[in-house]
């Protein structure tokens, strides 16, 4: 059974161009909660979707200045988990959980 917390860590996959081509690598992206470390969110992926991964890269993407009908406002900052998953094993993040 999985932890509550599992679905804390791991907000949203993300899908984009560039992660679908890092999936061909057997690479999976997902957003995260800015305080969740490596070893959490390792521990959430194998908890949530029953696969074992080799490595974890995070990066935090600084949210940017916009504007919408005149009126400046910023996005917030999030950050990415690139998981890659140990050989034989893969998620299809489009069915969901």
């Amino acid at each position: 059974m999985t932890d509550l917390r599992h679905y804390d860590t791991i907000i949203a996959p993300v899908i984009t161009e560039k992660s679908t081509m890092a999936s061909e690598h057997n690479k999976v992206v997902f957003k995260v909660a800015n305080k969740a470390t490596k070893p959490e969110i390792k521990a959430a992926v194998e908890a949530l979707f029953s696969v074992k991964v080799d490595k974890v890269n995070t990066l935090v993407r600084k949210g940017k200045n916009k504007r919408f009908r005149g009126i400046a406002g910023r996005q917030k900052d999030f950050k990415k988990a690139v998981v890659t998953l140990a050989e034989g094993h893969s998620i299809d993040v489009t069915t969901g959980l």
